[in-house]
């Protein structure tokens, strides 16, 4: 019922378009399509986190206790480990690394079920208080969104990868309301290398997505900034000593993430895991309370400048008498949000490190700020250093600087604060490529491919088109042509090969020059002998929507120069191994 419901509403109406318009004009729709239901998907998902997030924060305040609280995150693992485990068959590939890997590696085709796991799993983490952030899943559902599109209407490898992207920018857009941010984020976090012709479906279902958000989401789920003073240039130097900061707080966030996280994963029962790590945030969070959940609203505190509220519900509370001590307890809070989100995803939770790395961001920026102050070195305007800070941090840590720039710029309404976000983003990535030129993605996607991703050549062959290196004049022969007729046939062929194709051009079979060379030149032969008595099964096929990465290996694997693309076993043409090196040299050539 479910799939002629589907069928009848969207797969047929779009189906019948595609049929109206233009290849251009079907692509520029689908980027629409593909925008407004990934920023759908993301609206739901922060609806529903922060709803839960209101639930949990009643049901504390309702009894007072603030155990009960602390305990919810453990639930929230426990339910994500059970879903994982019985309705995810434990597969959930986390991460941008991931998506990146199926853009190079496996076409772009991610499973459809990633087009829902992701929200389910990550509402369950987050929305109970699990210490991550909900972009990440949101990058990840909207990727598969975007791929299952191509997929379900046998768009090309190329197309199919902007689609992608456009749901991954999309997801973010509609996260933070930030559509420069979105089409930024897909460039320089997935794309890597990108043509300028994928920037115009990029921005199309980035400012979708950031439209729903605008228009579903109450004020407050997005996080948003009222800058409070100006940019003054006299505190530049400031900047710049926070930049360098920001670069080394970064570097500890990546090695303590991944520290915490190996040592989560080396328990071995899932359940012993979680439970584990539900204890651990447990005692984090009744020492430290804001790093419940994204932790959002702690930043906004920090921003209006009204630290003192985060430690009411803290079991430090009464320790915390004095300016000092808060600042020491807001200090410890950039260290252990690394650790507690770690915990969250190692111990089997579900989130991404864009929320935590605000999050520190937010609090090194204040600290920073309000210790200059405190000291008398200056007066700098602490809620300026909160907000900038943050983009120091996202800077370093996903060696994404444009992205952080621009989403800082976005979320704050305007451009006053963009040198000093240039400043601190710039600085604080040339002090993290200093001691690791490889982002934490960068680094699982290295260690996954088993191969070193610090520049942009393995990305070239992902830029060139497979359907622009078929050729297509080869002779195609029946089955049941005889060899004169096949003899006529070669004798007016620069080729050889001769694919054989049946009455429904399905490839069937090819005949090789050197194979029937001896026969040719035996008239006995002749009448009787048929191409399906000559012909050999292909080694390998190409399909029309494969990357040029997979259809290397099938040349490696075969050692042939030549191979048959079908679409759905129908013949196409073929394509030559000399054709795609000769394209990827000039691509080289052209990156330079």
């Amino acid at each position: 019922m479910m799939v002629e419901l589907y069928n009848s509403i969207i797969l047929k109406p779009i189906s019948f378009l595609r049929q109206k318009l233009s290849d251009r004009q079907f692509f520029i729709l689908s980027s629409i399509i593909v925008g407004l239901t990934s920023g759908l998907a993301a609206v739901l998902l922060k609806y529903v986190v922060h709803s839960l997030e209101l639930l949990v924060s009643f049901y504390s305040i309702n009894y007072e206790e603030f155990l009960h609280f602390a305990l919810f995150p453990l639930i929230g693992i426990l339910l994500t480990v059970f879903f994982v485990r019985f309705f995810l068959d434990n597969k959930l590939k986390k991460g941008s690394a991931e998506i990146v890997y199926s853009i190079v590696k496996k076409s772009s085709v991610i499973p459809p079920r990633e087009t829902y796991a992701h929200l389910i799993t990550s509402a369950l983490t987050v929305g109970f208080g699990g210490s991550m952030g909900l972009e990440s899943p949101m990058v990840s559902t909207g990727a598969a969104i975007g791929s299952s599109y191509g997929r379900v209407y046998k768009l090309s490898y190329k197309d199919r990868t902007i689609l992608l992207a456009c749901g991954a920018a999309a997801g973010i857009a509609a996260a933070f309301n930030a559509p420069i941010a979105g089409v930024l984020f897909a460039v320089e976090v997935l794309l890597t290398d990108v043509s300028a012709s994928a920037f115009i479906p990029l921005i199309i279902s980035a400012a979708t997505g950031a439209l729903l958000s605008k228009m579903i989401l109450e004020e407050g789920v997005v996080l948003s900034f009222s800058l409070q003073q100006p940019f003054d240039y006299h505190n530049v130097p400031y900047y710049m000593v926070l930049g360098i900061l920001a670069g080394l707080v970064s570097l500890y966030y990546a090695r303590a993430f991944h520290w915490t996280e190996i040592r989560m994963i080396r328990i071995g029962n899932p359940w012993i895991r979680a439970l584990t790590g539900g204890i651990l945030l447990f005692i984090l969070l009744l020492l430290f309370p804001p790093l419940f959940g994204e932790g959002y609203e702690t930043i906004k505190s920090l921003a209006d400048l009204q630290p003192s509220t985060l430690t009411r519900s803290s079991i430090l509370h009464n320790l915390v008498s004095n300016e000092g001590r808060l600042l020491i307890f807001l200090g410890l809070l950039i260290f252990m949000k690394t650790i507690a989100a770690a915990i969250t995803l190692g111990s089997g939770g579900n989130g991404g490190n864009f929320a935590p790395s605000l999050f520190v961001g937010a609090y090194l920026g204040f600290v920073f700020s309000r210790l200059v102050n405190l000291l008398g070195l200056a007066k700098v305007p602490e809620s300026n250093f909160t907000i900038v800070a943050m983009a120091g941090i996202l800077s370093g840590v996903f060696h994404a600087p444009l992205t952080s720039i621009f989403l800082i710029a976005e979320i704050t309404g305007g451009y006053e604060l963009m040198i000093p976000l240039m400043i601190v983003a710039s600085l604080s990535i040339i002090m993290v490529h200093i001691f690791e030129p490889l982002s934490m993605e960068g680094r699982k996607l290295s260690a996954r491919m088993n191969v070193s991703v610090e520049n942009r050549d393995k990305f070239l062959l992902s830029k060139i088109d497979l359907t622009e290196l078929i050729e297509t004049n080869f002779a195609v022969v029946h089955p049941e042509t005889t060899l004169t007729a096949l003899t006529r046939i070669i004798s007016s062929s620069k080729r050889n090969l001769f694919p054989v194709v049946d009455d429904h051009q399905k490839l069937v079979g090819i005949v090789h020059m050197d194979d029937v060379r001896g026969l040719i030149f035996d008239p006995v032969n002749h009448g009787h002998t048929t191409v399906r008595e000559l012909m050999s099964p292909p080694a390998a096929t190409i399909q029309t929507t494969e990357n040029l990465h997979s259809v290397l290996q099938k040349f490696d694997k075969t050692r042939l120069w030549n191979l048959p693309v079908v679409d759905n076993d129908r013949y196409i043409g073929f394509v030559s191994k000399s054709s795609i090196l000769s394209r990827y040299r000039n691509e080289l050539l052209e990156s330079v």
